[in-house]
C-alpha cells in the first residue's frame, strides 16, 4: 500500500498507538502533549488603521486574547513557548501581504522572557458587508507537471470568477493539503497566490506535515514558517472565520482531532464576540464524513477522515450561527449533525490530478462562498467551466447497474434540493436518489491499470446520484436541479 493511502485510510503507525489507542478510548480527555519550556513574555503594542489607533481588536498567542484599547494599544502577557503574535482583523479592515502575497497578520515570537513589542498595521477593506471567499481544498501538487496544472487550469479559473465578483471583497483560503508531502513545492503554491492577487489565508492539511517530526507540534514547523499560526481567526462584514488545526500527528501517521489547547484558545477567542453571529469554521479534516460508511457499511467514521472530539466543537459553537467547511476527502458532500451545516468540498486536484474529476465525479473545482452581512451561501465552481454547470446527466444505460434508467449526478445536493425531470418537454416528478459510482468516475478510474497518472485512484460510491425512467419512445431528458436559495441548474440529457 502506498504511502498515502496507508496515511488516508489507516492513520495510525506501530510508534503511535499507545497515543492513539489513549486518544481513542477518551477523545475528550485532555490531549497529552508536551509543550517546550516556558515562561511568561509581555507582548506591547499597538494595531493602528488609516494611521489611527483600532479599538477593541483582538490580539492573541493562541493561548490567551485580549482586545486594544481605545488608542488601539495593548498589552498580552505572552507564552514565550507560543511560536506567533497575532491580529484578529476586525470588519473592514485586512492585514498587510507577505511579499508572496499571503497574508501577514501575525509577528513570531521573540525571546523566552521579558519584553518584546508587536505592532500591527492595518490595511482599509471597504464594503465587506458583502464579500466572496474562495475556498481551495486540496491543490495536493506533488510535482512540477502538476504545479503547472494549478497555473494553467485553476488560477485562471480564479481570475474569471474575481473579475465577475463586481464590486465585493474577495479573499481565498487554501483548505489544507497544499501540497503532496514535498514541501519544498510550496514556492509555486505561493506564486500562485500572487497571481491570482487576492489576500490568502492557509489552513494546514495532512499532506502539509513534516513527516520526520516524531511530535504534532514539530510537524507543522515548514507550514509555520511560510504561513504563519496554524489557528487563528478573522472578521469579514458581519461574519466571524476560524480557522482550525485538526490534523493530530502522532509520529507515524495522523488523526482527525482537535487538542486542548487549540480548543481552549478557540473559546477564548469566541468569547469575544456576542452570541447569535454568523462563525464559519474552516478546517481540512471534516467533522464528520460519511465517506466510510459509503465504502465498508461502517458504523462509525475513521479516525483519519472524521474529527474524533468534534463535538466539543459543536459546544463551543452552540451559542453561534455556524457552519464548518472542509476539504480532505476529494468529494463534494454536505452532513448535518451537531448544530452546524457541513460543508466537504470537493478538490482543486479531483482525484489527485487524475483527470476532470474527484472519485465520485464532482468536477475539479472549489467554493465560492459568499457573505452577505449576516447570511452565508455558497456555491461550487467547476473548474474551466461555467458557474451554471453543477449536473452531469449519463444516458439511459450509462450506469450498468441500471440499464433502463438515466442517471445525473448533482454534486452540491443536499436535503434542501429538489431534483425533477422532464421527458421529452413534459413533467415526470421527481428523480430517485440511490447510492451508486459516478459513470464517468468508473470508465476514468476502475481498473487495476486506471488512471494512468497515479493508478490507485478508484471509483467512491456517492449518495448524490439521480436515476429515471424514460419510456422506450423518449427522446430527451431535462434535469431540474432546485437549491433552497431558489436557483435552478438544467441539464440535457439525449436518452
Amino acid at each position: 500500500m502506498d504511502r498515502r493511502k496507508f496515511i488516508s485510510h489507516a492513520g495510525i503507525g506501530l510508534s503511535g498507538l499507545a497515543l492513539a489507542d489513549r486518544l481513542l478510548a477518551e477523545p475528550y480527555a485532555p490531549t497529552p502533549v508536551a509543550f517546550a519550556p516556558s515562561s511568561p513574555l509581555r507582548i506591547r503594542g499597538t494595531v493602528t488603521g488609516g494611521g489611527r489607533g483600532l479599538a477593541g481588536v483582538r490580539v492573541s498567542d493562541g493561548v490567551s486574547v485580549v482586545r486594544t484599547t481605545a488608542d488601539g494599544s495593548y498589552a498580552l502577557i505572552a507564552d514565550s513557548a507560543q511560536p506567533f503574535v497575532f491580529v484578529s482583523t476586525p470588519a473592514g479592515w485586512q492585514p498587510v501581504r507577505n511579499a508572496i502575497g499571503t497574508a501577514r497578520f501575525y509577528q513570531p515570537i521573540m525571546g523566552s522572557s521579558g519584553e518584546m513589542r508587536a505592532d500591527f498595521a492595518l490595511v482599509p477593506r471597504a464594503g465587506d458587508a458583502k464579500h466572496t471567499m474562495l475556498v481551495l481544498a486540496d491543490p495536493q501538487t506533488r510535482t512540477r507537471e502538476e504545479t503547472d496544472l494549478v497555473h494553467s487550469q485553476t488560477v485562471p479559473d480564479v481570475l474569471g470568477t474575481i473579475a465577475g465578483a463586481g464590486d465585493r471583497a474577495i479573499l481565498g483560503v487554501a483548505c489544507g493539503d497544499i501540497m503532496f508531502d514535498d514541501l519544498t513545492l510550496y514556492p509555486e503554491w505561493e506564486r500562485a497566490v500572487q497571481r491570482m492577487g487576492v489576500p490568502f489565508y492557509q489552513v494546514i492539511g495532512n499532506h502539509d506535515l513534516d513527516y520526520a517530526s516524531r511530535t504534532d507540534e514539530g510537524a507543522s514547523e515548514t507550514f509555520r514558517s511560510r504561513f504563519g499560526p496554524t489557528a487563528y481567526s478573522f472578521d469579514v462584514g458581519a461574519i466571524h472565520y476560524v480557522m482550525l488545526d485538526n490534523v493530530f500527528w502522532h509520529g507515524a501517521g495522523y488523526l482527525g482531532y482537535l487538542d486542548g489547547r487549540q480548543l481552549a484558545w478557540m473559546a477564548a477567542d469566541l468569547a469575544t464576540i456576542e452570541r447569535g453571529r454568523t462563525v464559519v469554521v474552516l478546517m481540512h479534516i471534516p467533522a464528520l464524513s460519511t465517506m466510510d460508511q459509503r465504502r465498508t457499511n461502517a458504523k462509525t467514521p475513521g479516525t483519519g477522515s472524521s474529527v474524533m472530539n468534534r463535538e466539543a466543537l459543536y459546544r463551543l459553537l452552540e451559542p453561534f450561527k455556524s457552519h464548518i467547511v472542509s476539504g480532505h476527502q476529494h468529494e463534494l458532500e454536505q452532513v448535518h449533525e451537531g448544530g452546524p451545516r457541513h460543508i466537504v468540498a470537493g478538490a482543486v486536484c479531483g482525484a489527485w490530478w487524475s483527470g476532470p474529476i474527484c472519485y465520485d465525479g464532482t468536477p475539479n473545482g472549489y467554493l465560492v462562498l459568499q457573505g452577505d452581512d449576516a447570511a452565508v451561501s455558497w456555491q461550487y465552481k467547476s473548474t474551466g467551466l461555467p458557474a451554471e454547470h453543477q449536473i452531469r446527466g449519463y444516458k439511459r444505460g450509462a450506469d450498468r447497474t441500471a440499464p433502463d434508467e438515466v442517471v445525473a449526478n448533482v454534486w452540491a445536493w443536499d436535503d434542501s434540493w429538489r431534483v425533477t425531470w422532464f421527458e421529452d418537454g413534459q413533467p415526470r416528478g421527481a428523480m430517485a436518489r440511490r447510492r451508486g459510482f459516478d459513470p464517468l468516475s468508473v470508465e476514468l478510474h476502475m481498473g487495476p491499470d486506471l488512471p494512468k497518472h497515479n493508478p490507485w485512484v478508484d471509483p467512491a460510491p456517492t449518495a448524490h446520484l439521480f436515476y429515471a425512467t424514460p419510456s422506450r419512445e423518449a427522446r430527451e431528458v431535462i434535469v431540474e436541479a432546485r437549491d433552497a436559495a431558489g436557483r435552478t441548474f438544467r441539464e440535457r440529457i439525449t436518452v
